[in-house]
C-alpha cells in the first residue's frame, strides 16, 4: 500500500517530536504516582464475645488516647465477680478457722491443704473475671480520627468482629512504586515535593525507607516517604504526584 508523501512526512514529524518529548519528560523529571495513608492505623476488633452497650463514636471523630470508644453489656461478669469476691471470703474464713483447729491438732494436714487451694481457687476466680471485664470496655490505642465504623450500638458481636477503625492522622505517611534501578539514590533524607491532586497544592515531603524486596516481575520497589509540613486539609486516601529527578548515569 501506497502513502502520499505528505502523510509520510507527517508521520515521521510526529514521531520525531514524540521521541523528543519523551526524552526532555525522563531526563528534566519523573511524575510517579503516590498515595497518602496514615503511619498508624489498626483495625479494632470484639476481644469477647456480646451486646455493644455503648458506642461513643462517629466516622471522622477526633480521638485521644485512652478515650472511651465503645462498651459491652457486663452486668453478667460484674455478677459473677460479685459471687467469686463473696466466695473468697468465705474460703479465708474456713481457712483462718482450719489453722486453728490444726493448731489443737483437731484436722491434719489434707484438710487445711484443702482449704488453702480453696482460697487460691477463689482468687484464681477473680483474676479471671477481671480480665474479662477489662475487655469490656475498648480504649483509643492512640490519637487519631475514626475511619469505617462497622457496627452499631445494641449489635450482638462475636469474638473477633471488626467494629471499627482508627487513623492517627497527625503524621501522614507517603507510599510510591519506583524503578528499582533506582535504590543507589533512594535514600533516607532525600527531598521532594508531592502534588496533591485533591488541594491542588504542593508539600514538601521526605523520603523514609524503601521496602525489604524488589518486585521481581515489574523490577520495581516500594517506597515510603512522610510529609514534612503536614495540614489538616490532608487525609489519608488522598492522591497525587511526585517529581523526582534521578542524579546523571542513573
Amino acid at each position: 500500500m501506497r502513502f502520499p508523501n505528505k502523510l509520510i512526512a507527517l508521520g515521521v514529524a510526529i514521531a520525531v517530536q514524540t521521541a523528543v518529548a519523551a526524552d526532555e519528560f525522563m531526563l528534566d523529571a519523573t511524575a510517579i504516582r503516590a498515595q497518602l495513608t496514615a503511619e498508624r492505623q489498626a483495625v479494632l476488633s470484639a476481644e469477647m464475645a456480646g451486646r455493644i452497650s455503648q458506642l461513643n463514636l462517629r466516622e471522622g471523630q477526633a480521638v485521644e488516647k485512652g478515650d472511651l470508644l465503645a462498651a459491652f453489656d457486663c452486668n453478667l461478669q460484674q455478677a459473677q465477680l460479685k459471687k467469686a469476691n463473696a466466695q473468697r471470703a468465705a474460703a479465708q474464713n474456713t481457712l483462718k478457722g482450719n489453722r486453728r483447729m490444726a493448731e489443737l491438732n483437731a484436722i491434719g494436714d489434707v484438710e487445711l491443704q484443702n482449704s488453702q487451694l480453696e482460697v487460691s481457687k477463689a482468687q484464681a476466680d477473680i483474676d479471671y473475671l477481671k480480665a474479662q471485664i477489662d475487655r469490656c470496655e475498648i480504649r483509643a490505642p492512640f490519637s487519631g480520627s475514626i475511619g469505617d465504623r462497622l457496627v452499631n450500638e445494641q449489635e450482638f458481636v462475636q469474638v473477633g468482629t471488626p467494629l471499627f477503625e482508627i487513623l492517627d492522622d497527625s503524621s501522614l505517611q507517603i507510599e510510591f512504586i519506583a524503578p528499582s534501578r533506582w535504590i543507589s539514590w533512594l535514600t533516607p533524607g532525600l527531598r521532594f515535593e508531592i502534588g496533591v491532586e485533591d488541594t491542588e497544592k504542593l508539600y514538601n515531603a521526605e523520603l523514609l525507607y524503601t521496602a525489604a524486596k524488589v518486585d521481581a516481575m515489574s523490577q520495581s520497589i516500594k517506597v515510603f516517604a512522610r510529609v514534612t509540613d503536614p495540614s489538616p486539609e490532608l487525609k489519608p486516601g488522598m492522591s497525587g504526584q511526585i517529581n523526582l529527578v534521578p542524579p546523571q548515569g542513573n
